[in-house]
């Protein structure tokens, strides 16, 4: 009896442990997916990475996220959207009029996600692709005084959305985009009764809140990025647009290229 009394005491804490890559950790309103790496340190940093429409947290380690950040001693930490109907995948708004306030959500994820790992609050950082990077941009448009930089691969901010105090702050935000993306081309493109988002409106948001000048700073050609960069110009923070010759995904290299900005800043 003692020991089944025991036991009964104990899956609380079980339950709030077992969750992980694999088996989402369950908060009101959602869940999300987590890794935190073996012999992490104290006060480590931490990535939130907002997957893909289609997709769901648990699918994002399977890429270079594990081998670029988690090796490197970075929390991962993957929200999934809400559910698509007749599918075991999700989605995400992006934009006002959607069926959750995702910006609260993530916020409870990040705070939940303290609760089971040592995170260092003031080197959390936000990135994700397609959708999940139209969320990086909500996320900065809404809450950018939390997060230490960002990242969106293949997305902007969508539209509608309130953009007169977006972003919120001052931004440390790397753009990555594929020339030939035509899912989501620099422009957008319409659907239905909303808008998938210019990505030079949302450059321009940026440098508005960033006090930049129009034209960047530096240019650099590589091999496979050519990026544009406003960093001296500005009062704070820093943007940086990175175009590579493909399509609608995530480019090879790509972790490095962000791994980098979020820690040269």
């Amino acid at each position: 009896m003692r020991y089944i009394l025991a036991l009964f005491f104990a899956l609380p804490s079980l339950s709030h442990a077992a969750c992980g890559p694999d088996a989402p950790c369950e908060i009101a309103g959602g869940s999300y997916h987590m890794l935190v790496p073996d012999g992490v340190a104290d006060d480590a940093p931490a990535l939130v990475f907002f997957h893909g429409h289609n997709a769901t947290g648990q699918m994002i380690f399977r890429g270079g996220l594990r081998s670029e950040f988690a090796s490197a001693g970075y929390v991962l930490i993957a929200p999934n959207g809400t559910p698509i109907e007749r599918r075991n995948t999700r989605r995400w708004a992006g934009r006002e009029g959607g069926s959750r306030d995702d910006v609260a959500f993530t916020l409870d994820v990040i705070a939940d996600a303290a609760t089971r790992a040592s995170i260092d609050l003031d080197r959390v950082y936000i990135a994700g692709f397609s959708a999940g990077g139209s969320m990086a941009w909500l996320m900065a448009c809404k809450s950018a005084e939390r997060f230490a930089g960002f990242a969106s691969v293949s997305g902007a901010l969508r539209q509608p959305n309130d953009t007169a105090d977006c972003p919120s702050a001052p931004v440390n935000f790397l753009q990555i985009h594929g020339f030939a993306d035509n899912q989501v081309p620099f422009e957008g493109r319409a659907i239905r009764d909303w808008h998938q988002g210019s990505l030079w409106d949302s450059l321009s948001l940026a440098r508005r809140a960033n006090q930049c000048r129009s034209h960047p700073d530096t240019i650099a050609i590589g091999n496979q990025f050519r990026c544009r960069t406003w960093d001296n110009s500005c009062g704070a923070g820093a943007i940086r647009f990175c175009e590579h010759d493909g399509a609608h995904g995530l480019p090879r290299g790509w972790t490095t290229l962000a791994r980098e900005w979020f820690e040269s800043r």
